[in-house]
């Protein structure tokens, strides 16, 4: 079991506190934008974490036994820049100078693809707390899946802001629910928000209302030593995988700590000190004026030895790695097969030959391929927000993760869309897992901001969307999805599949699985769809858009874009538009963003210049619009459903094949 390092010496702890203070002011000075407060005020405790109680290894930020350090309250970046510089990351003195400054590695919130040892992107407040859960879970199921082999916690800075937005109270409960004990938070109370004191905002006892999630809570003085370090022995004392609660401990600390005229004042939250409090806190701490980002030699010495005895300790795992794996030959397997997230090379090819040949919703279809998915990936885990039977996700033949059994695959996230979507985010960051989760469709709106965070850092998270349009039926406008394809689709890097059939089911789960490097949304129905030709294949699905019926008699006159449910009608008014004597192309595009990275020539084949173009979609309309172009139809639905059975919903809004010909002959005159 991991060993906390003896305490510093004090002079040269309170040496080294001031220089990551200063640090972060002096960057934050220089770009004359930032949050001096928090790096100020949380220094003491940060610096002792850091010191003892952290395991890394900064030469190898990937290491799998590592803790993982998150910084929710992603505003004070520069706390976590200047610990990850002095504790000998790639990060150099000229990388905090270059804060908050294009093309940097420190910019004004962390970046986990920009700077090594950031674990997560972190900003938005509440989603690193998440993510940290996330996080925490995964180590439980990985542990319960490779025994003996690792030990290691999550731990984190939470702030204000944190504790009052709603995703991090949605995490904290399942937290607390699940047992997490890897899980140790170091809540910044220091009762300031941007705008001024917290007390004009916000009035419960935080550690109550913890308690009451089931989390073990201590309150501390944040600038005293002997209190952080007795609550950090006392947060660690039992071994991360059997303890059975989260911690949090509240550390009353005081914002902007060192600055003589903006302690414990909102203007310190936000904004530069300024030259005249800069200078007058350098006084205040006996620090030199000159020169900016000082580093004396003393404290460069320190961190460097924590470095040499890290680098030991990594060196000792390693050995131990190489026993366990020599002891535990099957599990050694498992263990490179999680590692790796590995998959078949075939597995586009086995999950359509899986698929369905009957005709039935693509929830089901894309379900029962997804029970395929998942005997040939072990990495891939999942749940749903209480919706399982309604989206088809539960692994058949697989547990439920529970408190004590994390050797499950089925998570049970209950009614927390938005947490079930960052823990998902902080589960891919983990490693070893691709997990996803399912929810409806219009609740996309509580994911969203994960999914968007998601995208922006590049991680590999499933988000399952069923009852994708008005055709749900009788549950009506409330559940009924109209702009949120539309609305996913407007995130960047995003992978939007809005499947049809079996082998665009197939498709979707396979890209999917081997997108290692962002996000996807899988759309899918929940009634029935028609049949489609036999044509095409499953590789053409998984170009993100393909010819599904050929015109014939010359260049086409008409091509019919659709998607999901839209696609067999788009064929089947197809048919009647050709008896007319149209030359009809029909293009399934099941993926956009997937279409879009496929080569000129390829689209240019599919999507044809010759003719009119007409899209059809159940839903808002405007991203179609430069697909058909200014002479083209594009055909949806922009406005609210009804609550009625979806072949009466259908005949109202003009979604039958005679009313959708009709529509189009009336367009083409």
């Amino acid at each position: 079991m991991f060993k906390p390092a003896p305490a510093a010496d004090p002079a040269l702890a309170r040496l080294a506190i001031n220089t990551i203070k200063m640090l972060s002011v002096d960057a934050i000075e220089k770009a004359n934008s930032g949050h001096p407060g928090l790096p100020m005020g949380a220094a003491d405790y940060a610096f002792i974490l850091w010191s003892r109680y952290l395991k890394f290894d900064p030469r190898d930020p990937s290491w799998a036994d590592r803790d993982r350090f998150v910084l929710s309250a992603g505003h004070g970046s520069m706390l976590l820049y200047s610990l990850l510089h002095l504790s000998g990351y790639d990060l150099t003195l000229d990388d905090l100078k270059q804060f908050r400054q294009w093309g940097s590695r420190t910019p004004g919130h962390p970046e986990v693809h920009l700077t090594p040892g950031v674990e997560c992107t972190t900003g938005p407040l509440g989603q690193g707390f998440a993510n940290g859960v996330g996080m925490a879970l995964a180590a439980r199921m990985a542990n319960a899946r490779l025994p003996g082999l690792l030990s290691h916690r999550v731990f984190g800075i939470v702030s204000d802001g944190d504790m009052m937005e709603g995703v991090a109270s949605e995490a904290a409960s399942l937290a607390g629910h699940l047992g997490l004990g890897n899980l140790v938070y170091l809540y910044d109370d220091n009762k300031i928000t941007l705008d001024g004191t917290l007390d004009e905002t916000m009035s419960e006892d935080v550690g109550r209302r913890f308690e009451a999630y089931g989390w073990r809570t201590r309150h501390i003085d944040g600038h005293d030593h002997a209190q952080i370090a007795d609550a950090l022995e006392w947060a660690t004392a039992e071994p991360p995988f059997t303890a059975a609660h989260p911690t949090l401990i509240l550390c009353r600390t005081h914002i902007g700590n060192g600055a003589p005229n903006k302690h414990d004042t909102h203007k310190v939250h936000g904004e530069p000190l300024g030259k005249v409090e800069l200078e007058a806190t350098k006084k205040a701490l006996g620090w030199p004026l000159e020169p900016s980002f000082y580093v004396p030699d003393e404290v460069r010495a320190f961190f460097r030895g924590r470095a040499e005895q890290l680098g030991e300790v990594h060196a000792a795992w390693r050995a131990h790695e190489a026993a366990w794996c020599a002891a535990n030959p099957d599990a050694a397997a498992q263990w490179r097969t999680l590692r790796d997230k590995a998959a078949p090379a075939d597995l586009l090819a086995q999950l359509a030959a899986a698929a369905p040949k009957e005709l039935d919703a693509t929830r089901s279809t894309a379900g029962a391929i997804l029970q395929k998915a998942a005997a040939l990936v072990p990495s891939l885990v999942g749940g749903d927000a209480d919706l399982g039977g309604s989206t088809k996700t539960p692994i058949k033949g697989s547990s439920k993760v529970e408190r004590g059994h994390f050797d499950g695959r089925n998570l049970r996230f209950g009614i927390r869309e938005h947490a079930m979507t960052s823990m998902c985010n902080g589960m891919a960051l983990y490693g070893m897992f691709v997990p996803f989760g399912a929810t409806f469709l219009t609740f996309s709106d509580y994911s969203r901001p994960a999914l968007r965070l998601a995208a922006l850092s590049h991680v590999q998270n499933v988000q399952v969307f069923t009852h994708d349009s008005v055709f749900l039926g009788e549950d009506g406008p409330t559940h009924q999805s109209v702009e949120h394809v539309a609305a996913l689709r407007l995130i960047p890097d995003l992978d939007v599949w809005r499947p049809a059939d079996g082998k665009e089911c197939a498709a979707a789960w396979a890209s999917a699985i081997g997108r290692r490097n962002g996000p996807t949304a899988i759309v899918l129905s929940r009634q029935k769809v028609g049949a489609l030709p036999d044509a095409a294949t499953a590789e053409d699905a998984a170009r993100g858009g393909y010819v599904l019926v050929r015109e014939s008699g010359g260049e086409p006159t008409l091509a019919l874009l659709a998607t999901g449910s839209e696609v067999a009608l788009a064929v089947e008014a197809g048919k009647l538009l050709a008896a007319d004597g149209h030359r009809v192309r029909v293009v399934s595009l099941p993926c956009l963003q997937q279409f879009r990275r496929q080569e000129d020539a390829y689209q240019d084949a599919v999507l044809p210049r010759a003719g009119r173009r007409v899209s059809l979609e159940a839903g808002r309309t405007e991203c179609w619009r430069g697909l058909v172009g200014t002479d083209g139809l594009a055909i949806g639905i922009d406005h609210f459903g009804a609550s009625a059975p979806a072949s009466v919903l259908a005949e109202k809004y003009g979604f039958t094949p005679a009313q959708v010909a009709a529509r189009i002959r009336a367009f083409l005159g």
